[in-house]
């Protein structure tokens, strides 16, 4: 067991990440527990302690898409193992999960034992699944394509695409991160050419196919894109 392993605990209901470290403390050796709320905090959070152990992550943070936040963690701090802590239990959920390279799942309904196993697994370098789960793939090669595009950008591009397909307008995002508009729209085009796309909208339906049940119809993306200015 490692001495002292340093855990990111990225969930932003915080009666649950309390929970959760209070098991942590009590299953391992004086670990070194760190909270983020949203993905923003998980961005400072991760800069900060990139030598972290483990990121035990939930599948719901806001200022991400779905399996986004994953996406992005995998490809900037590969040397990080990422568990995904859900209360999603779907096969699929979880197999989509492994193929955008998650150490792990564990289901939030997972008793302490099976949290412990889980939790030793992945710190000790393994994939861990829910019993009676083989690893295969789920995720599509159109959302794939995507995961890999999303994983290109940068950690400030990654920000910007994920403001846009939450709604916010250019000068919305300039003043969320501190920039000018005249930033926001370079990032756009660059985003915009990583992503292999010509439109708000479709960067929107993009990294929607990230969600966790992808279900909101193009014509809403449209809708919402529409109202936006590039």
């Amino acid at each position: 067991m490692i001495a002292n392993p340093c855990i990111i605990i990225a969930d932003d209901h915080p009666l649950f990440r309390t929970a959760l470290s209070n098991t942590l403390q009590h299953e391992l050796n004086q670990p070194q527990l760190i909270e983020a709320e949203d993905f923003s905090s998980l961005q400072q959070r991760v800069e900060a302690n990139p030598n972290a152990h483990l990121i035990l992550l939930d599948l719901h943070m806001p200022g991400a898409e779905g399996f986004s936040a994953l996406v992005f963690l995998t490809a900037h701090y590969p040397q990080i193992p990422v568990m995904i802590v859900s209360a999603h239990e779907e096969p699929d959920i979880i197999h989509r999960a492994m193929d955008h390279g998650a150490s792990g799942f564990l289901p939030k309904s997972a008793p302490v034992d099976t949290m412990r196993a889980a939790l030793l697994t992945v710190l000790g370098g393994q994939i861990w699944l829910p019993e009676g789960l083989a690893d295969q793939s789920a995720a599509g090669e159109e959302e794939l394509n995507i995961a890999e595009a999303l994983a290109s950008l940068t950690p400030q591009q990654f920000r910007v695409a994920s403001m846009v397909s939450q709604g916010l307008l250019n000068k919305q995002i300039a003043y969320e991160l501190n920039v000018t508009e005249a930033t926001i729209k370079a990032h756009m085009t660059e985003i915009f050419k990583k992503l292999g796309v010509h439109s708000r909208t479709q960067a929107a339906v993009a990294i929607g196919q990230l969600a966790v049940h992808p279900t909101q119809s193009l014509e809403e993306f449209r809708k919402q894109a529409s109202q936006l200015s590039v």
